[in-house]
């Protein structure tokens, strides 16, 4: 998936727009971040009290998403049918496992056609208005 780089953009000043899984591990507990990715996985477990887990991959690996009920219904149409999501939100550490709590969901699996395309390179990390402190 390397045509839809730059996920991260290190060679620019301040931070980048998304961070890459690999990245992630260099962000402290509680950091607002924005990762993207192809869906991999979503699981809505029936003990889970509407809780939706969903699983990224990009280039350097997966990143681990926890969509709460409330953002679910706000951006319900990008959980569901997006094929390539970018998420922002906050990163929680527990039990060795990273996670992004979901704040902000956008579908942006428009960006996947541009791959056929050899004259766009589709970047899927353009900054954003922020995620307001919850």
């Amino acid at each position: 998936m390397s045509v839809i780089a730059p996920f991260s953009r290190p060679n620019r000043a301040g931070p980048p727009s998304c961070l890459t899984a690999s990245r992630l591990q260099d962000s402290p507990e509680g950091a607002a971040v924005t990762v993207a990715g192809l869906v991999i996985l979503r699981q809505r477990p029936g003990t889970a009290k509407g809780v939706i887990f969903l699983t990224l991959e990009d280039e350097t690996g997966v990143v681990n998403v926890i969509v709460w009920r409330k953002i679910y219904e706000r951006f319900r149409r990008a959980v569901i049918a997006g094929r390539m999501l970018r998420v922002s939100g906050r990163l929680q550490r527990a039990h060795s496992v990273t996670h992004v709590i979901a704040e902000r969901i956008e579908d942006i699996s428009p960006l996947l056609d541009r791959l056929l395309d050899p004259e766009h390179t589709a970047k899927p990390c353009q900054p954003h208005s922020p995620v307001p402190d919850a």
